[in-house]
């Protein structure tokens, strides 16, 4: 017989834990209060509006599900069913874009965390999609189920991490057919964060909204406070495939949570000009944002924007550019046109490994997705060789500049006692603060203690023996895991789910699932 919640949690009680080294960072809603950072006008945001409609209008999206043709049929846009492609009218477009809710709020399973998605506030949410890890112990190598839980665990474990779940690495070492649920499973199990998992095809899609349900309670898809969330991707340029469709459909009819983004790399999904990008990037979210209105009015969507520029001596994926910044910026200022939370992603580079490019590149991504008031940042944490890979030091070392972000976004108090005139009247010219009342009382609290970053002199590094920052952060992310210690989930819920993984995995064992 396996002990009751309670006896657990005595057990958990009466072992000694180590503290997390990021304890000290609090669960704090993160707002960005400054003006959001723009880069168009009123004439180049009109210019790229104007153009996002005559691809709507004129070029037409490919939808490639019969499903979706019908919908769009019925709405009234032209289908040409034999091309798989619709023309859709302007008006028709924006105003199903106007059915969705320009902010909600999303779920978690701990009250504590709950979530508000739109206007001024930020979210971060972890890595997503990735196929290999990296750490300094041993190297590049393919996911594993046990990185997964790993990574769940240090995404609990950061306070400065909105979001848990979604395919934070591809574990290789479960078959294809039931790998989500074994997601959602761990997921649910090991965080009580809001989470997401991979609105892929209606098979998937379905499974995380019964999960869900278990988990929520059955009246889930009606409530105005979603649970669940999930990524779609734009087969660009211009198109849906089934697979995205199915999770659309799903998703939007369940009332849970749609990030569509289209991923553009201008100079190959897009013309090579930004410009030209993000005029294709608008079409393609509105074109999917209306679909899921089309499912259901009023179905909670986020607009999301991916758009770099390829690099033109390999051909590969460049990211942490100007360029990317620039769509960024703008990708953000269209979707406030629409009056849409905007979702961005921010630790994007191609360095292979946790090194100055790595950090310089991410910083390229994370300040321009937070200036220009995303809503919700993807990839927050982790991400190296281009988004194939997700590094357990590169973790540590982005969830240091995420807890500096939310310290950042505090409001500083401007009042008499921190202005503390008697302190400087008292002191001063010449002389010290570090004995008076006003910093005794204050200095465990009030600037940022870093998790990362030594400050020691030269000399005194030197004798530590520590290490760089990566090396520093090999120790941390051990730490961390070493410190975990798992939400409080109901014994009947946690049954529950257990039997519909079980049962569903034996019926999808071997299935095709995209359909």
């Amino acid at each position: 017989m396996s002990p009751t919640p309670s006896r657990r949690r005595e057990r958990r009680e009466r072992r000694s834990a180590p503290a997390s080294p990021l304890a000290h960072i609090p669960w704090l809603s993160v707002k960005n209060s400054m003006p959001p950072l723009t880069r168009l006008d009123e004439e180049g945001r009109q210019k790229i509006h104007e153009a996002s409609m005559t691809i709507l209008e004129e070029i037409g999206m490919a939808f490639l599900d019969d499903e979706a043709l019908d919908m769009w049929a019925k709405a009234g846009a032209k289908v040409d069913r034999s091309r798989q492609v619709v023309w859709a009218d302007r008006q028709l477009v924006l105003d199903l874009v106007a059915q969705a809710p320009p902010h909600f709020t999303w779920r978690a399973r701990n009250p504590e965390r709950t979530v508000f998605i739109g206007q001024n506030q930020i979210n971060f949410a972890p890595n997503g999609g990735v196929v290999f890890v990296h750490d300094l112990d041993y190297g590049r190598r393919p996911g594993l189920m046990k990185d997964y839980i790993n990574f769940l665990k240090l995404v609990q474990m950061c306070n400065a991490i909105h979001i848990a779940g979604d395919q934070l690495i591809v574990p290789h070492d479960v078959e294809v057919s039931f790998r989500h649920l074994r997601r959602s499973q761990a997921a649910l199990k090991l965080t009580d964060k809001a989470y997401m998992e991979a609105p892929h095809g209606r098979i998937i899609s379905g499974d995380a909204v019964e999960m869900a349900k278990i988990v929520f309670g059955d009246d889930i898809t009606e409530s105005n406070q979603p649970v669940l969330g999930g990524i779609i991707n734009a087969s660009s340029p211009l198109r849906y495939d089934d697979r995205m469709i199915g999770g659309i459909l799903t998703f939007a009819r369940a009332n849970q949570v749609l990030i569509i983004t289209p991923f553009i790399l201008a100079g190959a999904m897009s013309p090579i000009t930004m410009a030209a990008a993000i005029a294709q990037q608008n079409a393609e979210a509105l074109a999917g944002i209306a679909l899921a209105q089309l499912a259901r009015p009023g179905a909670p969507v986020i607009y999301g924007g991916f758009a770099t520029n390829l690099d033109m001596k390999t051909g590969s994926p460049a990211f942490g550019t100007p360029e990317g910044a620039w769509a960024t910026i703008v990708g953000a200022q269209m979707a406030r046109f629409y009056n849409l939370p905007f979702r961005n992603s921010g630790t994007l580079n191609t360095s292979n490994v946790p090194d100055a490019q790595a950090a310089y590149e991410t910083m390229w991504a994370v300040w321009p997705a937070v200036l220009s008031h995303s809503n919700f940042i993807m990839h927050s944490v982790g991400w190296l060789e281009g988004g194939l890979t997700v590094g357990y030091e590169k973790m540590i070392i982005d969830m240091e500049n995420l807890g500096m972000f939310q310290h950042f976004f505090q409001e500083v108090e401007i009042s008499d006692d921190t202005l503390a005139l008697d302190m400087i009247k008292e002191i001063g010219p010449g002389g010290h603060h570090l004995g008076t009342p006003h910093t005794q009382a204050r200095f465990r609290t009030e600037y940022y203690t870093p998790v990362l970053a030594d400050r020691q002199n030269y000399e005194s590094w030197q004798l530590s023996g520590v290490g760089d920052a990566a090396q520093r952060a090999n120790k941390i992310w051990k730490d961390v895991l070493n410190a975990y210690e798992q939400p409080p989930l109901d014994e009947a819920i946690r049954d529950a789910l257990d039997d519909f993984v079980a049962r569903r995995t034996e019926e999808l064992r071997g299935v095709e699932l995209y359909s």
